[in-house]
């Protein structure tokens, strides 16, 4: 797979630590263009540290005479402090001067959103097979020098931004997902309140837009339902993990619970969307990233359910900023890759040397 970008000829090794697996890749770029020649997945709780799979991974691509990498930049899900990252969903952390010192590479440390922003920034909106566009009422397209926002839900919720006003991109790493869960009409007002009460305090956003929010969205809905379908029942007593999936295949043939469930959740994605647009006018486009909007993509265009929802506001001016602001949702699965790997590029070149 390739991408087009101005970025120096480079091989990277580009992993990406999620809480399920660790997704290793040496990417080649050549011209502008970003090929992966070698890459493996391994798992990341039955892996004692970070070291051993990259150990193994080099070992591996080195065996199959593939050219062995100049820079290596990790992603993951939390906060940079000191090139590191103590991750919100694994067993271990990650050390960037560890790593450099062990494998002998220059060693970037990035949040895993930022390396979805870094990518995004790879990808052509015109391309259905990288980007999906949300239908909109004035058919915005991006801006190629504008604000650029990434609003990822999976297990969680991300949040990333890019810069690209001063002839510079900058990406920025954000804790956005956990602003205030928000709100429109008086279930979803209702279901704030339940995670409230589970909380001890007001939800943020992740806490219905995500996996975890979906499992949450069902829970609180199954309880006021006089009885449940056999599919309901069985999401209800797999475990909390397990259930997004289930919930979602039992929306797609027609369980009408389930189908609630994923309309809450599209909806709220969709608010959560219209505040980032509110706060950066993201006039580069925001792009939908993870799992979830990718394999619901059908959620998000029936009816316009999502841009309808994100298309309203109190004031006229603030429907106005989203009625010009473009939303992608990201197919493209190879997305952080890319994103690392062109990262790593930027800043070993020196355009942003503050990890991100």
């Amino acid at each position: 797979m390739h991408r087009q970008a101005e970025a120096r000829d480079a091989t990277v090794l580009a992993v990406d630590v999620g809480g399920t697996n660790t997704s290793c890749a040496v990417v080649d770029v050549r011209d502008g263009y970003f090929t992966t020649t070698f890459e493996r997945r391994y798992s990341t709780k039955a892996e004692p540290s970070l070291y051993e799979p990259l150990g193994r991974f080099i070992d591996e691509a080195s065996s199959a005479g593939v050219a062995l990498p100049e820079l290596l930049c990790v992603s993951g899900a939390g906060p940079v402090v000191d090139r590191r990252i103590a991750l919100t969903n694994a067993p271990w952390g990650i050390d960037g001067d560890g790593l450099s010192e062990r494998l002998g590479l220059p060693t970037y440390v990035i949040n895993d959103l930022s390396a979805i922003a870094w990518g995004v920034l790879l990808l052509d909106p015109s391309d259905p097979n990288e980007l999906a566009q949300l239908s909109a009422p004035d058919g915005a397209a991006p801006d190629p020098y504008g604000p650029v926002v990434v609003i990822g839900a999976g297990t969680g919720l991300g949040f990333g931004y890019a810069l690209r006003d001063d002839g510079s991109v900058r990406v920025y790493p954000s804790e956005g997902g956990h602003v205030c869960l928000p709100v429109y009409d008086d279930e979803s007002r209702a279901f704030s309140r339940w995670l409230e009460a589970r909380y001890g305090f007001a939800a943020g956003a992740e806490a219905g837009v995500s996996g975890q929010g979906i499992a949450a969205i069902f829970e609180f809905l199954s309880a006021s339902e006089p009885s449940l379908s056999e599919a309901a029942r069985a999401a209800l007593s797999a475990p909390a993990e397990d259930r997004p999936a289930l919930v979602s295949t039992a929306a797609d043939s027609g369980d009408a619970l389930c189908l609630r469930v994923m309309d809450m959740f599209v909806r709220l994605y969709a608010r959560v969307a219209a505040d980032a647009a509110s706060v950066f006018m993201p006039s580069g486009g925001i792009y939908l990233a993870g799992g979830i909007a990718a394999k619901n993509l059908a959620r998000f265009t029936e009816g316009d359910r999502f841009m309808r929802s994100f298309g309203q506001g109190y004031r006229e001016h603030v429907r106005a900023i989203a009625a010009r602001t473009p939303v992608f949702v990201v197919k493209d699965y190879a997305i952080s890759m890319y994103g690392a790997a062109n990262a790593a590029i930027h800043l070993a070149d020196g355009s942003r040397r503050r990890p991100c």
